[in-house]
C-alpha cells in the first residue's frame, strides 16, 4: 500500500499550545497518516507562515502537498464529526439523566445492598432536580434570559427567573434528604405546575420553536425534555405530599 503522508503546521509556543493542532495530529495518526509535525514556536513564525500561504488561522494540514485547511476541513475530509455549537442536540440531557440514574442506583446499593428498590425512583428524580438546578446556576444570567422566552410567571415577574434554579436545586436536596418536605414538596409542585403549563402553551398551543433553558444549554430544543422535567417534579411533589 502507498504510504499516506501529511504535513501539519501548528502553534506550540511557551504561552499557547493550540488544541486544534493536537487534535489534527491525533486525527491524522488514527487514520493511518505519517505526520510531519511542523511546530510554529513563535509569533513571528506564525505570522510568516500565514502570510506565505495566505491563511488566517492555524493549524493547517497538507496532504500530498495539497493544502486541506484547518481542523474542521480535515474532519470533513476524513468523515469525522464536525462540532457545531448551534446544532440541536439532546446529548446534555442524556448525560445528565444517565448520571442521575447512576447516582440513584449507587445510593440504593450503598443503603440497601441492591440495585433497585421503589425509593430509587424518588432518589433519581431528586438527584436530577439538583443536577438540573446546578446546570442553570452555572450561568444564572443566561438562564434567566432564556427562561423569559416561554415561562409565563417569569414574563410577569422577571426576578422569578433568578429564583427558580435555587428552588429546584434546594427542593431536590431537601427531598433527597427527606427533610422539610412540608416546604419542599409544595414549592416544587407550584414551580413545576407553572413550568408545565408554560411549556404546553409555548410548544403545543402556540407552536413556537424555541430553545429550552432547562440545562442552561441553548442547543436543547424546548419540548419533550422540559415537559418531562416539569412532570417529574409534579409527580415527585405529589408523592411526597401523599406519604407525608
Amino acid at each position: 500500500m502507498k504510504a499516506k503522508n501529511a504535513t501539519l503546521y501548528r502553534m506550540e509556543m511557551t504561552d499557547h499550545m493550540c488544541p486544534f493542532g493536537l487534535k489534527s495530529k491525533d486525527l491524522l495518526t488514527r487514520h493511518g497518516y505519517n505526520v510531519d509535525d511542523q511546530t510554529l514556536t513563535s509569533r513571528e513564525q506564525v505570522d510568516e507562515f500565514k502570510a506565505k500561504h495566505g491563511v488566517k488561522t492555524t493549524p493547517q494540514i497538507f496532504i500530498d502537498n495539497e493544502r486541506i485547511g484547518g481542523y474542521d476541513d480535515l474532519s470533513e475530509l476524513l468523515g469525522a464529526p464536525v462540532a457545531d455549537d448551534n446544532a440541536v442536540t439532546y446529548t446534555p440531557v442524556i448525560a445528565l439523566f444517565s448520571i442521575a440514574a447512576a447516582l440513584a442506583i449507587s445510593l440504593t446499593w450503598l443503603i440497601n445492598g441492591r440495585v433497585f428498590v421503589p425509593q430509587t425512583i424518588s432518589w433519581f428524580i431528586s438527584i436530577a432536580m439538583v443536577l438540573l438546578g446546578l446546570q442553570k446556576l452555572q450561568d444564572l444570567e443566561k438562564f434567566s434570559t432564556m427562561f423569559l422566552n416561554y415561562d409565563l410567571l417569569a414574563q410577569k415577574w422577571v426576578r422569578y427567573g433568578y429564583i427558580y434554579p435555587f428552588v429546584e436545586a434546594g427542593a431536590g436536596l431537601l427531598m433527597l434528604a427527606g427533610a422539610l418536605i412540608w416546604l419542599a414538596a409544595p414549592l416544587t409542585l407550584i414551580v413545576a405546575s407553572i413550568g408545565t403549563i408554560s411549556v404546553i402553551k409555548a410548544v403545543y398551543i402556540d407552536k413556537r420553536e424555541i430553545k429550552c433553558a432547562c440545562l442552561g444549554d441553548s442547543r436543547v430544543p424546548l419540548g419533550f425534555v422540559s415537559l418531562t422535567e416539569n412532570l417529574m417534579m409534579v409527580g415527585m411533589s405529589l408523592w411526597m405530599l401523599f406519604i407525608m
